[in-house]
């Protein structure tokens, strides 16, 4: 991987030509309780925002065995994860660049020896996170949806979570499921939600309550006499909603990015406003703990 693969050209940075760094890369998982709320969307297009405020950021496809990040930025990779895990090519060999001023680190699809966690790919997956993370400012994992040992340990891996979910009732369902699990296994104690094709204002904010109010009652309630103090209550914090809008489907149609074919459209204006969110909620926070 060469310079210009990493460093990001002036008409990316940041506004006022200001370009932020992390002293260390971050590591953030981007999951869904179920699959089809466009979580492999929201991942490429937020590493296309990141990218344009002088972050290097890289998105490895942690959907071992379902990857279809490739579909979604229009790649035909010759050497994916998988032949860097056999020792077929190096790590550097793998790495590509994708439109948008991102590098990305592609799985291969239909591989069943990835359907679970052995001890071989727990150490692959350890080994090639010791030497990605050094190299960027910040890793998105594009995980599998669900609560699998595989999706599980790649969320294992990040300092923080970005649940996808969309206003229906069966993905709300599964957020919460997902959420539930985190906290009791990972005991994770914060969650970022991100609500995607939101039909009006307002929705996430109060579907983020909603969660907030569920996972109050039944995952953090007070210890009774003889029971078990059941885990700390995990705090929902809403990033943002993403509009439903048809610029989206017209930019997967195409298999490009909507931040790239519809900039000024208010999926893509919303998506970039995520990204500010995160850079000063998480990025910027971290370097003053």
């Amino acid at each position: 991987m060469n310079t210009a693969e990493t460093t990001p050209a002036t008409s990316d940075l940041a506004p006022g030509g200001v370009l932020f760094r992390p002293s260390t890369g971050r590591v953030i998982a981007i999951t869904s309780g179920k699959g089809g709320v466009g979580k492999t969307i929201v991942a490429a297009n937020l590493a296309a925002a990141l990218a344009r405020r002088g972050l290097r950021v890289l998105v490895l496809d942690a959907d071992l065995g379902l990857a279809n990040l490739d579909v979604v930025l229009n790649l035909y990779p010759k050497l994916t994860l998988h032949d860097v895990f056999t020792g077929k090519c190096g790590l550097d060999d793998a790495i590509v660049k994708a439109p948008g001023g991102f590098s990305v680190l592609l799985a291969g699809s239909g591989m069943v020896e990835y359907s679970r966690l052995t001890p071989e790919v727990r150490e692959d997956f350890l080994r090639l996170m010791g030497q990605v993370v050094p190299r960027y400012d910040v890793v998105l994992l594009d995980t599998g949806a669900g609560i699998s040992d595989v999706v599980l340990f790649a969320l294992s891996l990040a300092s923080e979570i970005l649940l996808v979910a969309t206003p229906e009732p069966t993905t709300l369902t599964d957020a919460y499921a997902t959420i539930k699990v985190l906290a009791t296994q990972q005991q994770r104690q914060l969650v970022r939600l991100i609500v995607n094709q939101a039909a009006r204002p307002g929705d996430g904010r109060a579907i983020t309550a909603q969660l907030q109010s569920v996972l109050n009652r039944f995952v953090g309630a007070a210890p009774s006499a003889g029971v078990d103090k059941r885990p700390a209550t995990v705090r929902l914090v809403h990033m943002g909603d993403i509009p439903a809008d048809k610029a989206v489907k017209e930019a997967v149609m195409r298999r490009q990015l909507l931040l790239l074919q519809a900039p000024g459209s208010p999926a893509a204006l919303a998506v970039a406003q995520i990204a500010g969110r995160l850079v000063d909620t998480v990025l910027r926070a971290h370097e003053h703990v």
